[in-house]
C-alpha cells in the first residue's frame, strides 16, 4: 500500500501544492516526478501515481498551475457539455501558455530540490513522466536539468514540435538520459509530420529514445475520467513505463 499526502513545495513564486505518494517500507526509494495533464490534480492522478509507487518509487505530482491557485481548478463534468467544454479550455489554455521554458526550468529545480532533501529518496537523478501538456513540460524539464533527470516518459503529448523559436523539440541536444514518447494516433496536436520532425531532431542529437504511435488511440487515452480513455492503449503505456523505470533504476 502506498501512502498519499498533499505537500507544499517551495518555489520562487510561492508554494506549489502536490501529491506525494510514498511506497510502503523504509526506503530510500528512487524518485519519479509526475507531470499532470491540463485538467490538473485529481483522483485519477492519485490512482496512477499509486500504481507507480507500488513498484517501489516515491512519486511527486506537483500542481503545475500553482500560480493560478490550489487544485482542483477545474470541474471535469464540463467536458460532457459542448458549450461548457469550450469555456473550460478557454480557461486552461492561458495557464498552459504561462509555462514558458524559463518557468518550467525554475519550477522543476524546486521540485528536484524538494525530493533531494528527503531522507527517503535515493540520491541521484530522478525520472520524469508526463501526460498531454505534462509530457511536453516534462521534455522541457529534462532539457533544463539533464544532470538531475535520468529518463523521460511522455504520453500523448501535444505541441512538442511547433514553429516557435523555443519549440520543445529544439532543445533535445541537451538531453543525456533516455526518452520514451507514446503518441496518440491521429492526434491533431502531434501529427505524423511533427512526430517525424521530433524523431529527426533526436537522431541528429544522438539521444537514446523510443518513439511509438499507439494505433487507434485518441489524445488523452490514459485518462479514465475523461471520454478519451482507451483501456488497451493505457495498458500498453503501463508496460512501456515499467520497462523504462526498470532500465533507469533497476529492479
Amino acid at each position: 500500500m502506498a501512502d498519499t499526502t498533499t505537500v507544499e513545495v517551495p518555489t520562487s513564486d510561492g508554494a506549489a501544492d502536490a501529491y506525494l505518494v510514498r511506497p510502503a517500507g523504509d526506503g530510500p526509494f528512487p524518485a519519479v516526478l509526475f507531470f499532470m495533464d491540463a485538467f490538473g490534480l485529481r483522483p485519477r492522478l492519485v490512482e496512477m501515481a499509486e500504481r507507480i509507487a507500488a513498484r517501489g518509487h516515491l512519486v511527486l505530482v506537483p500542481n503545475l498551475f500553482h500560480r493560478a491557485g490550489r487544485a482542483p481548478l477545474f470541474d471535469l463534468r464540463e467536458l460532457a457539455d459542448p458549450q461548457r467544454r469550450g469555456e473550460l479550455f478557454g480557461r486552461i489554455m492561458p495557464l498552459i501558455g504561462a509555462l514558458t521554458p524559463q518557468v518550467v526550468a525554475r519550477d522543476t529545480g524546486a521540485y528536484l530540490d524538494f525530493l533531494a532533501a528527503r531522507d527517503d529518496v535515493r540520491p541521484g537523478p530522478v525520472a520524469v513522466i508526463g501526460y498531454c501538456m505534462g509530457g511536453t513540460t516534462a521534455l522541457r524539464a529534462i532539457e533544463a536539468h539533464p544532470d538531475r533527470i535520468a529518463a523521460l516518459a511522455s504520453f500523448h503529448a501535444g505541441r512538442v514540435v511547433t514553429d516557435a523559436a523555443d519549440s520543445p523539440h529544439l532543445g533535445v541536444g541537451a538531453v543525456t538520459g533516455e526518452l520514451y514518447f507514446a503518441h496518440a494516433d491521429q492526434d491533431g496536436s502531434m501529427t505524423a509530420e511533427q512526430i517525424a520532425t521530433l524523431e529527426q531532431a533526436l537522431d541528429t542529437a544522438g539521444v537514446t529514445y523510443r518513439s511509438e504511435v499507439y494505433a487507434g488511440a485518441p489524445h488523452g487515452f490514459t485518462m479514465a475520467d475523461t471520454p478519451m480513455y482507451d483501456e488497451q492503449a493505457t495498458e500498453r503505456h503501463w508496460a512501456a513505463l515499467s520497462d523504462l523505470l526498470d532500465r533507469t533504476f533497476g529492479r
